[in-house]
C-alpha cells in the first residue's frame, strides 16, 4: 500500500494551523450561508504501473453551506454528485476507452476569505469522503479480451485494468480550491470557483499479487456557485 501518512499528516497540521489562526482573529456577527453549485470535473486515476490517460471530463453538482463568525475565517461544507474516473490514451491508434465512477462527495473545508463587502477573493482546504454509486464504461472495441484484439498494443498498453473488479468503493482525501465571490445584493452572492483533489483511498485491491500497487484518482472541478445569507 502506497505511504499516504506524510501528506495526512501535513494536511492536519495545517488545518489545526489554521483552527488556532482564527481563534485570534477579531470576531464579526455570525454569518450562515447555503447556496447550490454546479460546473465540471476533470480526473485521471494514478495507476501504478501507470496507465496512458488523459483528463475524462465529468459533471459536479451539489449544495452547500458556509458559517463565518471570525474576521477572514469561516467552514465550508458541501453534499456533491460528482464523476470522475479516466479516459486513455491511444497514441496513433483508433481505440477509446473511458470508465467513469459517480461519487456522493462531502468535503468539509476551512475559509479563507480576503476583500471588500462587494468583492472577496477566497481560498477553501480540507478533507473529502466520497461513495461511489455507480460506475459506467465507454470503449469501441471488446476490452474484456483485448489482448486477443488484432492491432492492439497489447505488448506496450496494459488490459488490467479492463477486467480488474473494484474493490474499495469508499474514498478519502484532500482538497484546495480558490475562487471569486460578488455580492449582487445584501443576501445574494455568486461564487466562481477552481479546485484540485487528490485521493488517498486506492480504486482496485493494492496486495503484492494484484496488478496495481496504485489506483487512487487526482481531479480538477471548476464550478460556479450561488450563496443566500440566512443572517
Amino acid at each position: 500500500m502506497r505511504a499516504n501518512t506524510p501528506l495526512l499528516r501535513f494536511l492536519v497540521l495545517i488545518v489545526a494551523f489554521l483552527s488556532i489562526s482564527a481563534t485570534a482573529q477579531e470576531r464579526i456577527s455570525r454569518r450562515i450561508s447555503v447556496g447550490a453549485h454546479a460546473g465540471m470535473s476533470f480526473s485521471k486515476v494514478q495507476f501504478n504501473p501507470s496507465v496512458p490517460q488523459s483528463m475524462l471530463g465529468g459533471i459536479v453538482v451539489g449544495a452547500r453551506v458556509r458559517y463565518v463568525e471570525e474576521k477572514h475565517f469561516g467552514l465550508v461544507g458541501e453534499l456533491n454528485l460528482i464523476q470522475r474516473g479516466w479516459k486513455e490514451k491511444f497514441e496513433g491508434y483508433d481505440f477509446q476507452y473511458q470508465h467513469r465512477f459517480t461519487y456522493i462527495n462531502l468535503p468539509v473545508m476551512t475559509h479563507i476569505y480576503f476583500g471588500s463587502d462587494r468583492v472577496k477573493g477566497f481560498f477553501n482546504a480540507g478533507p473529502e469522503i466520497s461513495f461511489m454509486i455507480g460506475d459506467a464504461v465507454s470503449a469501441n472495441f471488446d476490452y474484456a479480451n483485448a489482448f486477443t484484439l488484432e492491432g492492439f498494443p497489447s505488448t506496450v498498453h496494459s488490459t488490467d485494468q479492463y477486467t480488474t473488479p473494484i474493490k474499495k468503493r469508499f474514498e478519502y482525501g484532500i482538497c484546495a480550491g480558490a475562487g471569486l465571490e460578488v455580492n449582487v445584493h445584501h443576501r445574494h452572492s455568486v461564487v466562481l470557483e477552481g479546485r484540485f483533489t487528490y485521493g488517498l483511498q486506492d480504486v482496485f485491491s493494492n496486495h503484492n499479487t494484484d496488478p496495481f500497487s496504485g489506483s487512487s484518482s487526482i481531479g480538477i472541478d471548476v464550478v460556479i456557485g450561488y450563496y443566500f445569507s440566512l443572517r
